[in-house]
């Protein structure tokens, strides 16, 4: 394994998954406090799955986003 070609890759992946991910979240919440559905001042509850295939990795974690 080329460690340097794993890392880079691995480091592409992760920061892909977080932007992504806060574009995504911050559009739900800005739709769901539009629609009433939220006031703007919750704890919501938040989990992210991590999967990876071939080495049988199944990673989740649990926390929570607070909207202030």
């Amino acid at each position: 394994m080329n460690e340097d070609v794993f890392n880079a890759s691995l480091r592409r992946f992760l920061k892909k998954v977080g932007i992504t991910s806060q574009r995504e979240i911050e559009k739900a919440v800005r739709d769901a406090i539009e629609a009433g559905k939220l006031k703007g001042h919750e704890k919501l509850p938040a989990r992210m799955v991590l999967t990876i295939g071939g080495v049988s990795l199944s990673h989740e974690i649990d926390d929570e986003i607070e909207l202030g």
